[in-house]
């Protein structure tokens, strides 16, 4: 914006200092001079003006690029606190179909005539596991991702066999990311794709599974990941990624 004005300003500036003959010939007197330094006044002062209009819009696109790239930030994490309340929902749904299923089941085995006891390992309380698990998730979206991996972790070890596993692999291997452990992130990740081939975050923990493998420098864990999400998954945005990828490094 100063470059924009700086050539006309100091033309205007330069004619406003030189001597006008033509009007030095036709008002010789004082009230001809006490114009000319009236005008002088006046285009200085138009001058400062328009320097300070120049400092003030550019400081203003200083501040309008901070502010854009706020915005972006706030959107990023809106955007990751958006999955993860969606699929707690989705989670919380299917807990409430799973206890009624099980409470039917205790149901009829209450109805039925007892049968010969037999020494039982102790099931885990569906009620313990929802809070367990809601109790590592909340951990999550507060940001405490430490905490949350470390709850995750047990709650994979007391559950396994929950139907909240898939998501626990899968979170706890975020929450390991987050605090940069890239090997507890990677394996959980890797394991959550294995065993979870078709889920639809199956894609996205293959690819968040890269970037951990990158960050310890596993060349050879990138290619074969980068090859199996490139097989596995060509129709999805991380499939396609992998495939652009491989082209380049065969160049």
């Amino acid at each position: 914006m100063r470059r924009r004005f700086a050539a006309p300003l100091v033309a205007l500036l330069l004619a406003a200092a030189m001597p006008l003959p033509a009007q030095a010939g036709m008002f010789d007197d004082e009230e001809a001079h006490a114009k000319i330094e009236q005008l002088r006044d006046q285009l200085w002062l138009e001058v400062t003006d328009l320097g300070k209009r120049a400092d003030t819009t550019s400081r203003n696109q200083v501040d309008f690029a901070n502010q854009v790239e706020a915005i972006k930030a706030d959107i990023a994490k809106l955007r990751g606190q958006i999955e993860v309340l969606t699929y707690e929902l989705e989670a919380a749904q299917k807990r409430q179909k799973d206890f009624y299923v099980d409470l039917d089941n205790r149901l009829r085995k209450l109805e039925q005539p007892p049968a010969e006891v037999k020494a039982e390992a102790p099931k885990p309380d569906p009620a313990q596991e929802t809070r367990d698990y809601e109790a590592a998730l909340a951990g999550l979206k507060e940001s405490k991702f430490r905490e949350a991996a470390a709850s995750f972790l047990a709650f994979i070890k007391a559950y396994p066999n929950s139907t909240l596993i898939a998501s626990a692999h899968y979170w706890g291997a975020y929450a390991h990311a987050q605090i940069k452990d890239h090997a507890g992130a990677a394996e959980l990740f890797g394991k959550f794709a294995e065993t979870w081939p078709n889920d639809e975050r199956a894609p996205g923990a293959l690819e968040s599974r890269l970037a951990s493998l990158e960050a310890m420098r596993d060349v050879k864990a990138v290619r074969a990941t980068l090859e199996q999400l490139a097989d596995k998954y060509p129709n999805s945005e991380a499939g396609r990624r992998a495939k652009l990828r491989l082209k380049k490094k065969k160049k």
